[in-house]
């Protein structure tokens, strides 16, 4: 039974949802690093918030994890690059908390606009200040957007029934998304010029990253209002509370900072600046959601293999698990074939999909090639890690797709090109059992057992009798049998499953066998 370890604050339906799925919980909230560095190699999966710190050291220790799960959106406290080294899924729950950050960000941006927070600090301390508070309506105002993924595309929805025109700037934004969003879809500089407020709603990467600093602001309206309930870093905290000071920023709204915790940051002395403390996501209702959804996606792995919003490899649904799993075990296989065939340095891969698998979602299968191909050379390699070890040794990696007729309803066929030569084998589904049905160009139809002999000859008459004796004589009894050749004479290949490894002694002695031209030892 798989093991989880939840080391944050989860639902106690999340443990529900564990035990029913067949995965053993064990709910351990505010551990210490030590503790956890103490305990984590007994666990499959580690489910967490913000505060556990899956660092590589804690990976280092984590030597049976094979998944992290967030409960929520941001994983800042997950060394991604890490993880994937360490062939470990790292999931989220990225649709959990969108109403909850997008309801967040409306707030913040009513309360800006009629300055809620101060007025009631005010009135509060015994004063009452009606002329200090001067607000300003947003109908008829303009929202400029930086970024329109789940949560701005709600933002959007929302800030219209509000009667706002609506811009945005987002490069991976199609104009027929705008035009079902019914907004506007502007250059960022068209959008500083035109805003009256601005939210953003965009990852934190190195094109985001200070996005809106002193050049940027200084193209901004006069007056316009900023909301960041997206990432900290986002905004040039120093670069903004200049241009507040100045009198050209009106205010701003922020939950996220450039430091979290943040105890001291330069906008918290301004007094046209609200502040929260990282709430977006903090509804009773996005909680609980994000808890169980996580505990539903790390069970649907660990039992199923599928594969649900997954940031370091292609996600699986769980309908879609089902239907790969034969697939998966045909890839492998020709995969790990492929590796111990080939002789010298990878140089490039292609996977070629016909027939049914054409229509497959064939990024998790070529995942599973990679890994069979790259295990002969490195230990810790599988499905998450392989795709990125394959970019790090420059092995270009191609994906071909088709579905002309063949000989087969479904066929893979997987080339692997080394030092100054090309292998080629295909595989096939059998009543969802893999087959090899090529290598090297010869047609051949072999199972592939735990042990198997690869012998290239020349079909000659007596060989497999003279194979068979060798063989037998070395007290190593054959399982099957399988023979390919390329004509009557000609070059010939036999796979041949064995119930025991072969030693070298008995490798040397077929080698010596007459039209024998080379033999190795494979194991699957």
């Amino acid at each position: 039974m798989p093991k989880v370890l939840i080391s944050d604050k989860l639902s106690p339906q999340a443990v529900e949802i564990f035990t029913q799925k067949g995965v053993e919980a064990d709910l351990k909230p505010g551990m210490s690093p030590e503790a956890l560095m103490e305990c984590i190699g007994e666990y499959d999966g580690l489910a967490i918030r913000s505060a556990t710190k899956v660092t590589p050291q804690l990976l280092e220790r984590a030597k049976n994890l094979k998944v992290v799960g967030r409960a929520g959106i941001g994983v800042d406290n997950v060394d991604l690059p890490a993880a994937t080294a360490h062939g470990v899924v790292v999931m989220n729950t990225p649709f959990g908390n969108t109403i909850t950050t997008a309801e967040h960000t409306i707030s913040l941006m009513m309360s800006l606009a009629r300055q809620i927070p101060q007025a009631d600090a005010s009135t509060r301390a015994g004063k009452w200040e009606k002329s200090k508070f001067m607000g300003v309506e947003v109908t008829g105002k303009t929202l400029g957007m930086i970024g329109c993924g789940n949560i701005g595309s709600i933002v959007a929805d929302r800030a219209q029934g509000l009667k706002m025109r609506v811009i945005v700037y987002d490069p991976y934004l199609s104009k027929e998304r705008a035009d079902d969003l019914n907004v506007e879809k502007v250059e960022l500089d068209d959008l500083l010029g035109r805003a009256d407020f601005i939210t953003l709603h965009t990852p934190l990467n190195d094109q985001t990253r200070g996005i809106l600093g002193a050049e940027a602001l200084a193209k901004t309206r006069e007056g316009v209002r900023i909301i960041n309930c997206a990432r900290g870093g986002l905004v040039v905290e120093a670069d903004l509370k200049a241009a507040i000071e100045s009198g050209h920023v009106a205010g701003a709204a922020f939950d996220v900072f450039e430091v979290e915790p943040a105890r001291d940051n330069p906008l918290f002395d301004l007094d046209q600046v609200i502040v929260t403390p990282h709430l977006g996501a903090s509804t009773t209702e996005a909680q609980e959601k994000v808890a169980l959804q996580i505990a539903e996606q790390m069970s649907d792995y660990l039992v199923s293999g599928a594969v649900t919003n997954a940031l370091n490899m292609p996600s699986v649904s769980a309908e879609e698990a089902p239907r790969l799993r034969p697939y998966m075990q045909l890839v492998r296989q020709l995969g790990s074939l492929a590796g111990q065939m080939a002789e010298g340095g990878l140089e490039g891969v292609t996977i070629e999909y016909a027939g049914h698998a054409a229509g497959l979602s064939t990024r998790p299968l070529t995942a599973i090639v990679l890994e069979g191909l790259l295990s002969r050379l490195l230990d810790s390699v599988n499905m998450v890690n392989a795709p990125v070890v394959a970019r790090e040794r420059d092995i270009d990696v191609r994906e071909l797709r088709h579905e002309r007729s063949s000989d087969y309803q479904t066929l893979i066929r997987l080339k692997v090109t080394t030092e100054g030569r090309t292998w080629e084998i295909a595989g096939t589904l059998f009543a969802d059992k893999p087959r090899i049905v090529q290598i090297e160009g010869m047609t051949i139809e072999a199972s592939l057992g735990t042990h198997m002999l690869l012998i290239r000859n020349k079909d000659r008459p007596g060989f497999i009798g003279r194979l068979g004796t060798a063989l037998g004589e070395a007290q190593i009894n054959i399982a099957t049998f399988h023979l390919g050749r390329s004509g009557p004479g000609e070059d010939a290949i036999a796979l041949v499953e064995v119930d025991q490894p072969v030693d070298k002694a008995v490798l040397q002695q077929v080698q010596s066998l007459p039209d024998v031209v080379s033999v190795k030892s494979l194991a699957f």
